[in-house]
């Protein structure tokens, strides 16, 4: 039916596609297992989670968020910002009452 140049065509393209369906499917695989690591890292803390008795989890949140506090926020720079907005505020108010007094002051001298 068909000449034999031709089928012998057809089996080389054949064999030249499952080779990259193969190279492919290898490449699938490997970046599936690649991508589902973090999963299966989540996977392991939610089971680990799961296992801590409730009253546990009710002291961990306040010390968790006081721990990423220090770590955002270092002490030293808590005292700066502090102290810059603490004296900030009472300098910016003793401004304003100077401001108040002067307006009343002058308005009553003309």
């Amino acid at each position: 039916m068909y000449p034999q140049r031709e089928l012998t065509l057809l089996a080389a393209r054949k064999a030249v596609l499952r080779q990259s369906i193969a190279v492919r499917r290898a490449q699938c695989a490997a970046d599936a297992i690649r991508v589902t690591k973090p999963l299966e890292w989540l996977d392991r803390m939610l089971a680990l989670w799961r296992r801590i008795p409730p009253l546990v989890k009710l002291a961990a949140l306040p010390l968790s968020l006081l721990v990423i506090k220090r770590i955002v926020f270092p002490q030293r720079k808590i005292k700066f910002f502090g102290a810059m907005l603490r004296w900030g505020l009472v300098a910016f108010g003793a401004m304003g009452s100077i401001s108040a007094t002067s307006k009343k002051s002058s308005g009553a001298v003309r």
